[in-house]
């Protein structure tokens, strides 16, 4: 079993490792344009330039992905020439990146020709100051050059005299002279928790993508709790009465419900329960900044959960019924569970004792399957009733092309598939001591 395991897990690792390339560049070449998403048609093609140069976008495709998943912090240390370090904003909570001279965390900006050094006070303000004029080198080309760290957690080539690019500010873009003509964003990379930064919203994916995977758990996890256990118990009842009423409408019933897609029976639900009878919420929407703890402690407030919990039960409902019928049908008919019922064992011994046990060898696949479709599956449940969970994160993301969003995000899905499946290995173990693996 521990070899198995750790086999198991060497698997998991590399078909990460495969999938997040694939993932990459499926995304990197099929995203379109993303600064004409960002600065709208209007922009010219010098302003999407000079912005993809800032965003870092012009680099080759493959140093961008090594720079998505191990990061390039450690060698853009070379590149500024003094070590440089991630500290959090006492603000906002972000991190933000410095380079570490003689004790203190400096950035650097360029004003008017001049360039200046930022220093961080111990309350996460900044003081400026001149900078030393031996900071510049003169380049093989005969220009005065400087690499540093600006204010965009990007490490920059600063060219002295007649550099100019376009910059992008809130009144639009203005010409600035003097300004960087080589961006690096910085990023510590997937491995190490920094995916980067989110071009739709600009704040850094390791941000708000742990609040999108909370809520979308507590999603999952009231819909596994619901579902599961009514779904093995409909599947057995129909497996135990096969062939009888109560088996073809158990069996009808879920196939309808299963076969019914999300945004229908979403829909339908909105349409009776929230507009007809007004008994519960038609959206899930809540504030940004109120936590799980706080929309679970009232029914005022927990009821928003409730449409979208039942969209998700009857879809998984039939199906795991379904399946679990199948395999208990099977195991009633098995000769040991015929020999039992004639030996005399009460009836509903040999059904709880013998027979569920064996019949759920096979619906424990679907289930752990499943439970990486909650999580990573629900995107059209989300976004029918305005849910801000995981599966609202990818899909506005991926409209928008923010490719470090869509692929975290994703990632995310993926190491819980293979995390279920290994889950899975292992309890066909503990649920038939017959099954080893070496």
């Amino acid at each position: 079993m521990t070899r198995f395991v750790i086999r198991s897990l060497f698997s998991a690792i590399i078909t990460m490792l495969v999938v997040s390339l694939l993932l990459f560049f499926m995304v990197e070449y099929g995203r379109g344009d993303v600064t004409v998403k960002i600065l709208g048609i209007e922009s010219t093609a010098e302003q999407r330039e000079s912005y993809r140069n800032q965003l870092g976008l012009n680099q080759p495709p493959m140093q961008r992905y090594f720079t998505w998943l191990a990061g390039n912090d450690w060698w853009l240390e070379r590149r500024v020439g003094v070590p440089i370090t991630s500290l959090r904003n006492p603000q906002t909570g972000e991190p933000e990146w410095w380079a570490v001279i003689d004790g203190t965390y400096q950035r650097w900006q360029m004003d008017d020709g001049e360039l200046f050094v930022l220093t961080r006070q111990e309350n996460g303000s900044t003081t400026r100051m001149p900078a030393d004029e031996s900071v510049w080198f003169t380049a093989d080309d005969g220009t005065e050059q400087f690499w540093g760290l600006n204010n965009n957690n990007a490490v920059v080539r600063w060219i002295r005299g007649g550099s100019e690019i376009q910059v992008r500010t809130t009144a639009g873009f203005r010409r600035e002279g003097d300004s960087p003509v080589e961006f690096i964003p910085l990023s510590k990379g997937l491995l190490r928790g920094d995916p980067g930064e989110s071009l739709r919203t600009g704040r850094p994916v390791a941000a708000s993508l742990p609040g999108r995977i909370q809520k979308t758990g507590i999603l999952a996890s009231l819909a596994f709790i619901v579902v599961m256990p009514l779904a093995l118990l409909f599947g057995i009842i129909a497996g135990v009465n096969e062939g009888r009423f109560l088996d073809r409408f158990i069996s009808i019933t879920g196939l309808g419900l299963t076969s019914t897609p999300e945004f229908v029976t979403g829909m339908v639900l909105i349409l009776i329960f929230g507009i007809w009878l007004k008994w519960l919420p038609a959206v899930s929407v809540f504030f940004s900044n109120q936590s799980i703890v706080e929309l679970l402690s009232s029914w005022d407030s927990a009821k928003i959960l409730v449409l979208p919990v039942l969209t998700l039960t009857a879809i998984e409902l039939g199906y795991v019924a379904r399946m679990t019928r199948a395999s208990m049908v099977e195991v009633m008919n098995s000769s040991y569970i015929r020999t039992a019922i004639i030996k005399g064992l009460p009836y509903r011994s040999v059904v709880m004792r013998h027979a569920v046990r064996n019949a759920l060898i096979a619906p424990i696949t679907v289930i752990m399957l499943h439970v990486n479709w909650l999580v990573g599956g629900i995107v059209i449940v989300e976004v029918v009733f305005g849910y801000p969970g995981l599966g609202t994160y990818i899909y506005d993301s991926a409209i928008f092309g923010d490719f470090n969003a869509v692929e975290a995000a994703a990632m995310v899905t993926v190491a819980i598939a293979v995390i279920t499946r290994i889950i899975g290995d292992v309890a066909y173990v503990m649920l038939n001591p017959r099954i080893r693996y070496s």
